[in-house]
């Protein structure tokens, strides 16, 4: 399983949003904080906004911003969106499109204690977390 670059710009868009809370962040403001080209963040807001993640506000200090508190988005809930499956291999990313040779199939085990793994790891982190550890590597320079 390999991240794509929608992925990994959407939870770095998400975590933008969440380090100015109570403001409306641009998306040239995000570009440029993290050297993304504005036109790739806009097709990815359009993502989050259709899933509810973030809305818009129009005017001089208009902007994204997140629609619920940081600690109530999981990393794993923002690479699902963008991403789809995040199953490791493709005879375990549709439960009713089981491979024939699933009953039979050792290696099945493995994949199967990757998925569990992978899952385990991006749902136990938020958005809050994120902050907490982009604010420690940058020497709590963002507003709370």
């Amino acid at each position: 399983m390999k991240i794509s670059t929608k992925g990994r710009y959407a939870l770095r868009m998400m975590l933008e949003f969440a380090l100015h809370p109570g403001e409306c962040t641009k998306i040239n403001q995000v570009a440029e904080r993290q050297q993304i080209s504005d036109k790739y963040l806009e097709q990815i807001v359009t993502i989050l906004s259709r899933a509810g993640y973030v809305k818009s506000m129009r005017g001089a200090q208009g902007g994204y911003y997140l629609t619920k508190e940081p600690a109530d988005y999981t990393v794993g809930m923002i690479l699902r969106l963008t991403e789809g499956s995040l199953a490791p291999v493709a005879c375990m990313e549709d439960e009713l499109n089981q491979c024939v040779r699933s009953g039979h199939c050792a290696t099945l085990t493995v994949w199967k204690q990757l998925d569990q793994a992978i899952n385990g790891v991006v749902d136990s982190i938020t958005l809050a977390d994120l902050v907490e550890e982009q604010k420690k590597l940058d020497g709590d320079s963002y507003d709370s």
